[in-house]
């Protein structure tokens, strides 16, 4: 018999919760069907396509993606998510009035033809971004760091030219990513 256990846990910086949720609902399914974020897509169901991937935000301000598809929804009780949703600046109405600045990048590069897979490439990119905050890599290292974090997103569409293409932009872009040698 499956029993439901209460969750309660941050995302897009709003609390949420308590609720009731069986045990071993996969998060993927919990972000549908119990709060209606419907961005994060369920692509293989398998953990190998990365179209599933929410952030998940540490206490020392780091952060990582977390697959949401294989990760069960009690996995995340107590901890700060971020989704697909969560990335766009709103005003008090809830309407968007600014994409993030790798949203942005993504529209402006074509990245995307059937946009299944974005929202994973989305989150991985916000993640690396921020990574680069903290950590600065050499200009050198640019594209190969973007193939690292960006390697185990899958686009059906093949894709891929122009969505690095977006995060090479991004950070090359953005002060304070790239060492200056």
């Amino acid at each position: 018999m499956i029993t439901n256990q209460p969750l309660s846990l941050t995302i897009n910086g709003k609390a949420v919760g308590p609720i009731g949720v069986p045990e071993g609902l996969m998060m993927i399914d919990f972000l549908h069907e119990y709060v209606g974020l419907t961005g994060s897509r369920l692509g293989c169901g398998q953990g190998v396509c990365r179209a599933c991937v929410v952030i998940l935000d540490h206490a020392d301000g780091t952060s990582e993606e977390r697959r949401t598809c294989i990760t069960g929804a009690h996995f995340f009780a107590d901890k700060k998510v971020r989704t697909v949703e969560g990335h766009a600046q709103r005003n008090e109405k809830g309407e968007v009035v600014a994409l993030s600045p790798i949203q942005q990048k993504f529209l402006e590069h074509f990245s995307f033809q059937c946009g299944y897979c974005t929202p994973g490439f989305v989150n991985g990119a916000t993640v690396l971004v921020e990574r680069l905050k903290r950590q600065p890599i050499a200009k050198d290292k640019v594209e190969e760091t973007i193939t690292e974090a960006l390697n185990d997103h899958i686009c059906r569409c093949t894709g891929y030219v122009r969505y690095y293409e977006a995060v090479k932009d991004v950070i090359l872009s953005t002060p304070g990513l790239v060492k200056e040698s």
